[in-house]
């Protein structure tokens, strides 16, 4: 239906993709898809089960996960590029959700990668 929370949800996801390395304003998010803070939030939650700032930082690590991978690039760069400021909050960040630091996580990765493709 249009103008139903969930089509406002989807219009908030598609900006956070859009601009996952921007900083984020609940406040301004909130505005642009027509829905106070706490409807947000609440809309948000039951659609991803996660608030607005939990999926950009998804979103952030999952990029700089790929550009690390794909890109052979080091983990200050892609943290940088996908908007953290701070090396050590990318970092422990980074820990956290994929459960290793990043050069390790992709050391990891690459091996399994070589295995995949010799076996």
């Amino acid at each position: 239906m249009v103008g139903s929370h969930s089509q406002r949800i989807a219009l908030a996801i598609g900006r956070l993709r859009k601009r996952y390395r921007e900083a984020l304003r609940i406040e301004d998010l909130a505005d642009e898809v027509h829905l106070s803070v706490s409807a947000l939030h609440h809309h948000f939650k039951a659609a991803t089960a996660m608030s607005p700032l939990q999926y950009q930082k998804q979103l952030r690590l999952q990029e700089a996960r790929r550009i690390m991978l794909s890109e052979h690039i080091e983990a200050a760069v892609a943290g940088h590029r996908v908007g953290y400021e701070s090396q050590s909050q990318f970092n422990r960040e980074y820990s956290r959700f994929f459960g290793a630091p990043p050069a390790r996580d992709i050391k990891r990765l690459r091996e399994q990668q070589v295995r995949g493709m010799s076996g």
